[in-house]
């Protein structure tokens, strides 16, 4: 009798109702005191970290829970859900504060919703330089370049020059085209030209796919086209001064660090500090005068690379980067109109140029005034001009008129960045009526705001949108043609 009278009292719901997951009278912090994290370095979960980026939850008592953090407008950020113990992250962008808030939510016994807030110190990288950002990428952590067979010296990617070096270049800006002897317009040519490397062998960099991929702590690593190591190293650039005319800085690695990184004509010899001719989210060109210094009209060899890996780097410079209509597109000179494709695949033949899939569109964005009825408001704002421009950086974007008065502004992410698929690099995603003129064609006036990356560039914006979202065959489709400003 005495043990049934202890079971009975142990289950009085007025002494243990405290430490139920469904009572109604739990509080916030009662349910953050009970929510309790171990932080890990990796995502593997194996090296435990304080101020680690990964984390392992658990809840006592236990109780299902969602874990989000909030917007500088107060959108939620879901981490992980419907589990009272799992793994969540939080990985914040360079800048941001190792002090990190995030919330614990769950429903009591009569279905409230209660809220518990928690803060941990997590691992925040260091802001890059801005010579870094465009050699390394800030938004990925490292960049991927390859040989530029469409580059400035005639398409060629290495090669050999005359110029006096520093003030030669001023007739031109950094373009050396000007000043090109001779040079290799497929880098499969290079076998051919192992008589100036240290060790005469082919090792995989002489092929216009073989990779360089610089890291943002300066590593880099060059690949075959078959993605096998060949070489690494470090890299730094030193004295960078963007406004030098005709170097902007010097790239200092170790020996061999770089693709191809040999003098012409100096019978095998590695250069290690290059002159960076040029620098931009897509192009590098580096010289290197004979000797390693100029002394009046001389010999130099030049490396020309291009990337296409840096997705918001090129969209937004890291610093804020404006986008107008692009009156000589690869649509006809066409800013806006409809299409007909098959999607990804249906580009195959030309790239990602839409030019063959083009129906109709306007050559002067003055003439989207007579396109009103495909827009939500049916009024013009400004945009309906080929001076309207809009401007991306931070995750915003803002729209102007020709005059630069603001017309609207918005929210903007890049998803799914890959510029290895042919039709589709990526997706713009962006909270209504964000960008210019962004309707979808023929649909009664509606916002558009999942935008197919059909090109990104330094200089070149195409964005597609099938109709109703997705491709199902042959259809229409709408794009738009933006340059940079």
């Amino acid at each position: 009798m005495v043990a049934a009278v202890g079971l009975l009292t142990a289950c009085d719901p007025s002494k243990d109702d405290v430490s139920m997951p469904g009572n109604s009278s739990l509080t916030g912090d009662q349910l953050a005191s009970g929510f309790t994290v171990v932080q890990y370095a990796d995502e593997e979960y194996t090296t435990e970290a304080a101020d680690g980026n990964y984390f392992k939850f658990t809840t006592s008592p236990s109780r299902v829970v969602t874990i989000y953090q909030k917007d500088d407008e107060g959108n939620q950020n879901i981490l992980a859900s419907g589990k009272p113990n799992g793994t969540f992250k939080i990985v914040p962008k360079r800048g941001n504060p190792t002090e990190q808030t995030y919330y614990v939510e769950t429903r009591d016994f009569n279905g409230n919703i209660i809220t518990g807030q928690k803060t941990a110190t997590v691992y925040v990288p260091s802001e890059l330089s801005a010579e870094m950002r465009l050699l390394a990428s800030d938004a990925y952590g490292s960049k991927t370049w390859y040989w530029d067979t469409e580059s400035e010296a005639g398409g060629r990617v290495w090669g050999n020059m005359g110029a006096e070096g520093p003030g030669a270049g001023d007739k031109d800006g950094r373009d050396i085209s000007g000043f090109i002897w001779w040079g290799v317009e497929d880098a499969a040519d290079l076998e051919g030209q192992l008589g100036h490397s240290v060790t005469g062998q082919a090792i995989g960099e002489e092929d216009n796919a073989a990779t360089m991929v610089i890291s943002d702590d300066g590593s880099v690593k060059c690949y075959d086209k078959g993605g096998n190591q060949i070489r690494s190293g470090k890299v730094e650039v030193r004295n960078y001064d963007p406004s030098n005319i005709w170097m902007v800085g010097t790239l200092h690695t170790t020996e061999g660090a770089t693709l191809f990184p040999f003098e012409i004509n100096a019978g095998g010899k590695y250069v290690t500090d290059f002159e960076i001719h040029k620098l931009t989210t897509d192009k590098l060109v580096l010289v290197y005068p004979d000797g390693g210094s100029w002394g009046g009209w001389q010999e130099a060899t030049f490396w020309c690379f291009k990337s296409n890996s840096d997705g918001d780097g090129m969209l937004t410079n890291y610093d804020g980067k404006s986008w107008t209509w692009d009156t000589e597109s690869e649509a006809g000179g066409r800013v806006w109109g409809n299409m007909g494709a098959e999607g990804p695949g249906a580009g195959d033949k030309d790239g990602r140029d839409i030019s063959g899939f083009i129906w109709w569109g306007v050559e002067d964005a003055a003439d989207l005034v007579g396109q009103l009825g495909h827009s939500v408001t049916g009024e013009a704002t400004g945009e309906e001009d080929n001076a309207a421009y809009m401007t991306f950086g931070g995750g915003n974007v803002k729209c102007f008129d020709a005059a630069g008065k603001e017309i609207r502004s918005g929210k903007y992410e890049i998803q799914d960045y890959d510029p290895k698929n042919i039709w589709k690099v990526g997706t713009l995603h962006t909270t209504e009526g964000a960008t210019l003129f962004p309707f979808e064609i023929n649909a009664g006036g509606k916002y558009v705001t999942d935008f197919e990356i059909h090109k990104l560039t330094s200089d070149k914006f195409v964005l597609v949108y099938p109709d109703g979202g997705s491709w199902g065959g042959w259809q229409e489709a709408t794009y738009w043609c933006f340059k940079k400003k």
